[in-house]
């Protein structure tokens, strides 16, 4: 009895590594979860690829329902599947420690993430600092962590990953008091909704951290057929469009002659 947390890289079903797709075949139970990162692949054709049934995780699944998976792990095989690399969310940390104080079983088999395929772009990994993520700016609520971070990443010439909010689909918040339990569809925040959010941030800071003419990176849909890496100023970038979702920012520290090189 076992507790396998798989990967499944970036793009589609094919992604899985041979160890973890041998685990899912074994398992009797099957969960994903399904607010972090989204693949490439539908659960229909996950179910088709893997032969087997997938179970949708929520966050409230797994934040505050996690025994769910658990007691099924104590008496045969369970996958957990998490797009990308399995603890590229911290939600999978704490999965991870409550099996461990039930005394499960674990085996981690990891995959590609954001995190290391950010270097198709060409810029050292070893020069990336603080990573951070932009929210939507709903509710009044904006929190200026993002711009603190690209800030104190340029002080010492460090490059900045922006990872963009998701938005998965759910009843909103009016709609619940309502008594509506409809879901509103999933929102996924581009290239063009993060570089205003941080213009508006500077707007309100003026601390000269970001401007239309700082260079970034705009990236889509990385390890997918259909990736799109754009580099220019963020006034260019801002109303270029890169497409369907997943999308990141990277405001670069900086650059030595083979990054330049390589952005060229």
């Amino acid at each position: 009895m076992t507790l396998y947390i798989i990967g499944l890289g970036l793009s589609d079903c094919k992604d899985i590594t041979v160890k973890g797709l041998e685990a899912v075949k074994k398992s009797k139970k099957v969960f994903l979860e399904n607010y972090t990162a989204v693949l490439g692949s539908s659960k229909e054709e996950l179910e088709e690829f893997y032969g087997k049934e997938v179970i949708l995780a929520s966050r409230d699944l797994v934040e505050k329902e996690s025994n769910i998976i658990l007691e099924d792990a104590k008496e045969s095989d369970v996958s957990f599947l998490v797009v990308g690399d399995v603890f590229g969310a911290t939600t999978h940390t704490d999965l991870y420690l409550r099996a461990k104080s039930k005394g499960i079983k674990i085996e981690i088999i990891n995959n590609a993430s954001i995190m290391n395929v950010i270097s198709k772009t060409g810029l050292d990994l070893y020069k990336f600092g603080t990573t951070t993520s932009i929210v939507f700016d709903d509710d009044n609520w904006l929190p200026e962590t993002p711009y603190n971070i690209i800030g104190e990443n340029q002080k010492r010439g460090l490059h900045t990953l922006c990872l963009l909010d998701i938005k998965v689909a759910e009843p909103s918040k009016e709609n619940l008091l309502k008594g509506i339990n409809k879901p509103e569809p999933a929102r996924f925040m581009t290239i063009n909704q993060a570089i205003k959010v941080l213009k508006k941030i500077e707007s309100k800071r003026n601390e000269k951290v970001i401007s239309d003419e700082t260079f970034a990176i705009g990236v889509a849909r990385l390890g997918h057929k259909d990736e799109l890496i754009k580099s220019g100023k963020l006034s260019e970038l801002e109303h270029f469009d890169f497409g369907k979702e997943m999308h990141s920012l990277i405001i670069p520290g900086k650059l030595n002659e083979l990054e330049k090189e390589f952005l060229k």
